[in-house]
């Protein structure tokens, strides 16, 4: 039997790096990585259909709808616009309390989402339930009903 080299028992035999390969190795090696990536691709090209490009049109540009059906929709004035795409939107409560019929007003403040920055503090909007959008955020505004002045 010829004398191997001893190792200590457990250790895990010793990989060929690329710099200890041949040249021709090195030359095979990459080519084969090449028709690959090149057969993936042409693969890809295959499955997938040509979709038909598309006009990239603003959001802002259609007009707001009337009414969302099955969504809350409130109308309140902006508190705070400091925010990046992001307002906070003062809801007012006019209501006769139910025993001694006073005027109680009550307000809740929601943040709700405004994606092209449009609307400034004190304008009067109309904004429209959501899905969650952050931790905070479940509202998207749908309209600047009257500016500030």
């Amino acid at each position: 039997m010829p004398a191997r080299k001893s190792e200590p028992a457990g250790t895990p035999a010793k990989k060929a790096s690329a710099a200890r390969k041949p040249a021709a190795k090195k030359a095979a090696s990459a080519k084969a990585t090449a028709k690959s990536a090149s057969a993936k691709k042409a693969a890809a090209k295959k499955t997938a259909p040509a979709a038909p490009k598309k006009s990239a049109k603003p959001k802002a540009a259609r007009p707001a709808p009337a009414m969302v059906p099955g969504r809350k929709e409130r109308r309140g004035v902006v508190v705070s616009a400091a925010m990046d795409k992001t307002i906070v939107v003062r809801i007012d409560a006019v209501r006769s309390h139910q025993k001694y019929r006073k005027v109680v007003r009550r307000s809740t403040k929601l943040h709700a989402h405004d994606e092209h920055n449009t609307a400034g503090v004190g304008d009067v909007v109309r904004v429209v339930e959501t899905r969650p959008l952050s931790a905070t955020k479940h509202w998207r505004l749908l309209e600047v009903l009257e500016k500030a002045k």
